[in-house]
C-alpha cells in the first residue's frame, strides 16, 4: 500500500491522495451494492417462506380432510409444525455462530424443500407429522439466521424500516399462498413442487453470497450469561414475539369456529381472515419508519394499545361482518408488526453478542404463543363465551401496555435513541 506521506506534501502527493480518496470511495460503494444485494435476497427468500406456509397449511389440511381425516386428528397433525420451530430454536444458536448465517439458511431450505416434495408421495399421518416437523425446523431455521443477519448489520436509523420490509414480504407471501391450492387441478403434486422449484431457485442465487458470522464478543461468557443477560436488558421487547404467536395462531385456528358459531357465513370468514393481512401490509413499513424516528417502545405500546381496543370491539358488532371487517383491517395495522418491530427493539437494547441469544428467546416465545393461542382461544369459546377469545386477545395487548411503564430505559437504549437523534 502506498503511504503518501513519504511523497511529501507536492504534486505528487496530492495526486497520491486523491488517488486513495478514490479508492476508498470505490470500496464503500462496492459494500453498499453488496449489502443492498444481501438485503434483496433475504427479503426474496422470506418472501418464498411465507409463500410456502401460506399454501402448505391449507393444503396440507384440505388433504386430510378429503381423506377423511377427522377435524381433531387433522388440527393435532397440524401443531408438528409448531413442535420443530421449538425443538429446532433450542440448539440453533450454536450453528450459526460456528457456520455462519448463510450456511444455517442453507440448510433450513433444503429441509423444508426435501419435506415438501415428499408430501405427496405417501399420504400417512405419522409420516406428514415428521415432515411437519422437518418443515417447522428448517422454516425456523432460515427465519431466525436472516432476522438475526439483518438486524445486526442495519444501522439503527434504518433497523425498523429493514425488518419491516421483511415482515411485509413474509405477509405478502403468505398471503399469495393460499393461491396456489388451484395448482391442484394440474395433479396434486403440482402445488409442492412449485414451493420445490421456488426453494431451488432461492438456493442457487444464496450460493453466490459471501460467508458472514454474528459479532463475536465477551468469548468467555458461557451461553447461560448470554440468554440471562439478554433476558434482564429487553425482557419487554421480547414479549412481542410471544404476543404475535398468540394472535397468529388464535386468528387461523379460532376465529373460523367463533365466526360460523356467530352466524356468519364461511364465505365471509375466508374474506374476513385475509383483511387482518392487509391491515398489517398497509401499516407494517409507516410503523417501522416510524419507530426509527419516534422510538421503538413508543410505537410499540401505542400500537399494542389501540390494537387491544381494536380485539375488544370485536363481540360488540356481533355478527355484523362490515364492522368486524373494519376491526380486523384496524387490528392487523397496529399489531401485524409487532413481530419486526420486536426485534428491530432487542437489537436496539442488547449488544450485538447477545443478538443471536435474544432471537432465539424471540423465537421460543413465537413457538409458545403460537401453541398456546388456539388451546387457550378453544377453550374459552367451549367453555366461556364465543367472544372470549377476542378478550383474551385484547387483554393481553393491554397487559403488554402495563409492563410498559415498568420497563425502564437502558444505556444501551439511550446511545442508540441519541445516535438516530444526531442522523
Amino acid at each position: 500500500m502506498l503511504d503518501c506521506k513519504l511523497v511529501g506534501t507536492n504534486a505528487h502527493g496530492a495526486v497520491c491522495r486523491q488517488a486513495l480518496l478514490f479508492l476508498g470511495r470505490g470500496v464503500k460503494k462496492v459494500r453498499t451494492a453488496s449489502s443492498s444485494y444481501r438485503f434483496l435476497l433475504l427479503i426474496f427468500v422470506v418472501l418464498i417462506a411465507g409463500l410456502s406456509q401460506g399454501l402448505l397449511l391449507p393444503l396440507l389440511t384440505i388433504l386430510l380432510e378429503k381423506s377423511g381425516v377427522s377435524s381433531g386428528m387433522n388440527g393435532l397433525n397440524a401443531v408438528a409444525l409448531y413442535i420443530g420451530m421449538f425443538l429446532i430454536m433450542l440448539v440453533i444458536e450454536k450453528p450459526v455462530r460456528k457456520f455462519g448465517y448463510k450456511r444455517v439458511i442453507i440448510l433450513g431450505i433444503m429441509l423444508v424443500m426435501a419435506a415438501t416434495l415428499l408430501f405427496p408421495l405417501w399420504k400417512n399421518l405419522v409420516f406428514w407429522f415428521a415432515l411437519r416437523m422437518l418443515v417447522g425446523m428448517g422454516d425456523s431455521a432460515l427465519h431466525y439466521s436472516s432476522q438475526l443477519w439483518i438486524t445486526s448489520t442495519s444501522p439503527a436509523e434504518k433497523r425498523g424500516r429493514n425488518i419491516s420490509i421483511y415482515g411485509m414480504a413474509y405477509a405478502i407471501g403468505f398471503s399469495i399462498g393460499p393461491l396456489g391450492i388451484n395448482l391442484m387441478s394440474f395433479g396434486v403434486w403440482v402445488p409442492f413442487a412449485v414451493i420445490g422449484g421456488c426453494f431451488g431457485l432461492a438456493l442457487l442465487l444464496l450460493l453466490k453470497m459471501p460467508h458472514e458470522y454474528p459479532v463475536r464478543e465477551e468469548k468467555n461468557a458461557p451461553a447461560k450469561s448470554r440468554y440471562i443477560g439478554a433476558i434482564r436488558i429487553a425482557w419487554f421487547a421480547l414479549f412481542p414475539a410471544l404476543l404475535y404467536g398468540y394472535m397468529e395462531s388464535s386468528m387461523n385456528s379460532n376465529f373460523p369456529v367463533y365466526g360460523l358459531r356467530m352466524g356468519i357465513s364461511e364465505s365471509w370468514v375466508s374474506v374476513l381472515l385475509p383483511a387482518f393481512g392487509i391491515g398489517s401490509l398497509i401499516l407494517q413499513i409507516p410503523l417501522g419508519l416510524w419507530s426509527d424516528r419516534k422510538g421503538r417502545k413508543q410505537v410499540l405500546m401505542l400500537a399494542g394499545f389501540a390494537g387491544g381496543l381494536a380485539f375488544l370491539s370485536v363481540p360488540l358488532f356481533g355478527n355484523n361482518v362490515w364492522g368486524i371487517l373494519f376491526a380486523f383491517i384496524a387490528a392487523g395495522g397496529l399489531v401485524g408488526s409487532f413481530y419486526s418491530l420486536g426485534l428491530a427493539y432487542v437489537a436496539d437494547l442488547v449488544p450485538k453478542a447477545y443478538l443471536p441469544a435474544a432471537n432465539v428467546i424471540a423465537s421460543i416465545n413465537f413457538s409458545v404463543g403460537s401453541i398456546i393461542g388456539p388451546n387457550l382461544g378453544g377453550l374459552g369459546i367451549q367453555y366461556v363465551s364465543p367472544g372470549s377469545m377476542f378478550y383474551f386477545l385484547g387483554s393481553m395487548f393491554l397487559l403488554f401496555i402495563g409492563l410498559g411503564f415498568f420497563f425502564q430505559r437502558t444505556k444501551q437504549e439511550e446511545k442508540t435513541s441519541l445516535i438516530r437523534f444526531t442522523n
